[in-house]
């Protein structure tokens, strides 16, 4: 999600619903609330908006999400996995968001990233109840000059109740040499337009992430959940001329109902 850098809503999910990928029957979840991050990645103005998510999952793995998009998820013992059809959101010029708010400065002549569809592809390992490992990768469908992304991360359950769980996790992210030329590099054709270097950024790891997040589950159906983190970009997106800032924090609290 690049024209607010929303990044950490479609990993919600797992918060929303619990995590699980298959139940013994269908399971509909609907969440709203608001979300604190940066504009883009990498800009130093900070951005409040709303959060609106439905998700359907049928009991065979299959499900339609407006966080997690088209797919399937399932487990086998330790392991869990998923593969979906996703939308990576574009990022535009003005650095407005879609329902209105002001321009930003500081993409000006830089031009708009393509919107992309996205093939989504997770896999996961408990090593042991309440620790698990992952790896994905997002790899562009259509727009495939704006470049993929592969991550890990790591994830601890700190608390767990028949109220509460909190959770830490850790994150790595990577991107090939199309991706960071997409959103971290410019070009001389940019250059010309919006006074910054000619800038282009190596493929690599370009950013690292930490999130906490506690949920409170207030009966059957409804549940609560804050989410407070902070990303940081490394080596050339650190280093990009449209970086204005390395280190930004993220937040989000929202209400959630699963029937």
């Amino acid at each position: 999600m690049k024209t607010c850098n929303l990044k950490l809503i479609p990993a919600l999910f797992v918060l929303l619903s619990g995590g699980a990928f298959a139940a013994d029957e269908a399971v509909t979840t609907i969440g709203a609330g608001v979300a604190l991050a940066p504009r883009y990645s990498g800009s130093d103005e900070n951005m409040v908006v709303p959060m609106l998510a439905v998700d359907y999952t049928m009991a065979n793995g299959l499900y339609a999400s407006t966080l997690r998009g088209l797919g399937y998820g399932g487990a086998a013992g330790p392991f869990s996995y998923s593969a979906a059809l996703g939308y990576r959101a574009p990022r535009k010029e003005d650095g407005k968001l879609p329902f209105g708010g002001k321009a930003s400065k500081y993409l000006r002549g830089m031009g708009d990233v393509k919107g992309s569809a996205t093939a989504n592809l997770n896999l996961g390992y408990a090593i042991f109840d309440g620790l698990n490992v992952s790896v994905h990768t997002a790899q562009a469908l259509s727009a495939r000059e704006t470049g993929s992304t592969y991550g890990a991360g790591l994830s601890g359950t700190l608390v767990r109740n028949e109220a509460d769980t909190v959770t830490l996790s850790l994150g790595f992210e990577m991107a090939d040499k199309k991706y960071a030329q997409a959103y971290y590099g410019v070009s001389a054709q940019q250059a010309l337009k919006s006074g910054y270097k000619v800038y282009k950024p190596k493929a690599g790891m370009y950013q690292a992430e930490v999130t906490m997040s506690w949920q409170r589950k207030l009966d059957d159906h409804w549940g609560v959940t804050g989410v407070l983190g902070a990303t940081s970009l490394l080596r050339d997106a650190a280093n990009s001329p449209l970086t204005r800032r390395t280190t930004s924090p993220m937040a989000a609290v929202y209400a959630s109902y699963t029937f």
